[in-house]
């Protein structure tokens, strides 16, 4: 781990993890697209921020340096391991992790789940390569440093710092695939904003996260198979036979209100007497899905709530490694 050139006693100690993606990336000089994800290490990236050094002590750590469409569950556990073993040092405040885009959202939920501390983790990333004109990366990491070293961040979770807003782990999700305003949390809105260096809060999540879930990493190697099924007019219910063969469990992506056809449902009943768990999700973006007698009066299906897929995913994954009794899989997922 690297350690600051100058260290100011009269700053906090922030870890910056570097992952690789966009805010790593390089590419012609000047242009946002056609540019190569994880280039530069993170302390290239930390130096390169003014003012950075005048926020906190930066220590830099770098896991991996990809595009995150190429993050394995091996790097998820690293860096939760990284964390609750650094969190333990009382003289770090933070942590702030640099990350691809793509599926920034899904290790931000997954660390909410699994990471033991209350210090502040910011994940954060950048839509345009550090190459690009008006490169959106520095700014993010300056305001995720800001907030990592808060006290107004303490206990709020693992939160996603991105073009001045503060999003939840459990919620955010991107929502654009080239603005620099590329994430929210769709009807839910923020936890609030950050202006220069300044965090502003203005709400929270109700739901269990860090210290308070049942989830650990400790032992943990991979995560247990479970697959995606994308509804839509006429989809091949036996692709639902190939993932009943090889994962321990489904989620689909279902139209409207977790809904899918008749053809559909009756094959994922068939499921119920391989005690194989599915959970109902919706491939729309914002809203949440009630019980429907229809779908689930077969006993393994279960209600996804307003968890996007791959979030619905996560936790079922995360349920799995603690049991596989459908009845305590619904109460997990009632609880989160």
């Amino acid at each position: 781990m690297s350690q600051p050139d100058n260290p100011n006693s009269s700053l906090k100690n922030v870890v910056v993890i570097g992952t690789g993606g966009t805010i790593a990336g390089s590419g012609a000089k000047g242009k946002t697209t056609n540019y190569k994800a994880g280039v530069y290490d993170v302390k290239s990236l930390t130096d390169s921020v003014d003012g950075l050094d005048k926020l906190a002590n930066i220590m830099g750590v770098q896991v991996c340096n990809v595009g995150s469409d190429d993050l394995t569950y091996d790097n998820w556990i690293t860096i939760a391991n990284m964390i609750n073993k650094l969190a333990k040092d009382d003289s770090i405040a933070g942590f702030v992790i640099t990350h691809g885009t793509d599926t920034l959202d899904e290790t931000a939920y997954f660390l909410n789940m699994v990471v033991k501390t209350d210090k502040p983790v910011v994940i954060t990333g950048a839509m345009r390569p550090a190459t690009a004109i008006s490169a959106d990366g520095p700014m993010n990491i300056y305001q995720s440093v800001a907030l990592a070293a808060s006290p107004d961040a303490v206990g709020k979770g693992v939160m996603a710092v991105f073009s001045d807003g503060i999003y939840g782990g459990r919620d955010v999700q991107k929502v654009n695939t080239s603005k620099t305003g590329a994430f929210g949390e769709n009807d839910l809105g923020s936890l609030g904003y950050m202006r220069d260096e300044v965090p502003y809060f203005y709400n929270q999540s109700t739901k269990p996260h860090t210290t308070n879930t049942e989830f650990s990493v400790d032992g943990l190697t991979t995560l247990p198979k479970v697959g995606i099924a994308y509804f839509s007019v006429e989809a091949d219910p036996g692709v639902l036979d190939y993932m009943a063969e090889n994962y321990d469990g489904i989620v689909v992506a279902g139209a409207g209100s977790g809904c899918m056809s008749e053809s559909w449902t009756k094959k994922l009943g068939e499921l119920e007497s391989k005690n194989i768990p599915v959970v109902r999700a919706s491939r729309i973006a914002n809203g949440n899905i009630a019980g429907d007698d229809y779908f689930d009066h077969y006993k393994n299906m279960i209600v996804g709530s307003n968890l996007a897929p791959y979030k619905a995913r996560i936790l079922l994954q995360l349920s799995l490694t603690k049991t596989k009794n459908i009845d305590e899989i619904k109460t997990i997922f009632e609880k989160y």
